[in-house]
């Protein structure tokens, strides 16, 4: 097995893996949606909201704004024995809005949303994303409770977006048959074949999609196209609460407790 980084930025990251079985990399793929934990804020104690919004309303909003993740400082509540409603400094973390318009409409954005000084790296990803508009004399004071949780609970827990995987196409040109025509080069809107000296060639194999319109369109049958055995290409998106690649060796690390697991499970079968 072998895994290639072709591409990183902040929140984002594409893979080439080869060696691994379609469901392997497919389990890898939906732990990394659904059980790599991340922060949401899941209870609202609102002190005022003279808002046109209902708190309920109020509430969800807060629910789907993206906080940054601390893994190593916090656990999962049901992992705290704490036994506290609102949970302890180990399994929450608190942040406080307190906004009001004076004498024109103020519009409340998720940099208004404070971090408690006892948890300062749990706050929002992006300071742009509006919460409630608010109309002169109007205010809202409150305070919200992030905790650790997962994709299967809800969706504002999923630490990615964007997540797929596909196969890698495996190119063969025919050289002996291709007549520089240029059909298949014109035809592949992902610009995965270009002409070089007089010979279709493939410059951008990862980009090929498998639609076989290439193929279709070559007089000579000069040109195959093949998904590669046990090579596939992977990318996600995250919410920017973790970072691409933690996301993954979190995902990783739950594939193996649960291999683990099976596998204990296994020994005691047939005895």
């Amino acid at each position: 097995m072998s895994v290639e980084i072709v591409e990183k930025t902040g929140d984002s990251m594409a893979l080439v893996i080869r060696g691994l079985p379609l469901g392997l990399v497919n389990a890898i793929r939906r732990i990394m949606i659904a059980e790599v934990p991340s922060m949401a804020i899941d209870d609202v104690l609102i002190v005022e909201n003279s808002s046109f919004m209902y708190d309920e309303v109020l509430a969800h909003r807060l629910g789907l704004i993206p906080l940054v993740t601390d893994l190593d400082s916090f656990v999962k509540p049901e992992d705290c024995g704490c036994g506290e409603p609102l949970g302890c400094g180990r399994c929450r973390a608190v942040l406080v809005l307190d906004v009001g318009a004076e004498d024109s409409v103020r519009v409340v954005y998720s940099s208004d949303l404070k971090p408690d000084p006892s948890n300062p790296t749990v706050k929002p990803v992006s300071p742009n994303i509006p919460i409630v508009k608010l109309a002169p004399g109007q205010r809202v004071k409150l305070e919200a409770y992030a905790r650790l949780g997962t994709g299967l609970q809800h969706a504002k827990w999923q630490p990615v977006t964007v997540c797929y995987h596909r196969y890698i196409a495996s190119i063969t040109i025919h050289r002996d048959r291709c007549d520089g025509c240029g059909r298949c080069v014109d035809v592949c809107y992902r610009r995965v074949l270009a002409l070089r000296d007089g010979i279709a060639s493939p410059v951008n194999v990862l980009e090929c999609t498998l639609c076989n319109d290439c193929v279709a369109s070559c007089p000579r049958a000069a040109i195959e196209v093949k998904p590669e055995n046990d090579a596939y290409y992977m990318r996600f998106e995250t919410t920017g609460s973790l970072p691409p690649q933690r996301v993954f060796e979190e995902a990783l690390k739950i594939l193996k407790a649960k291999a683990s697991d099976f596998l204990s499970k296994l020994g005691g079968v047939g005895r």
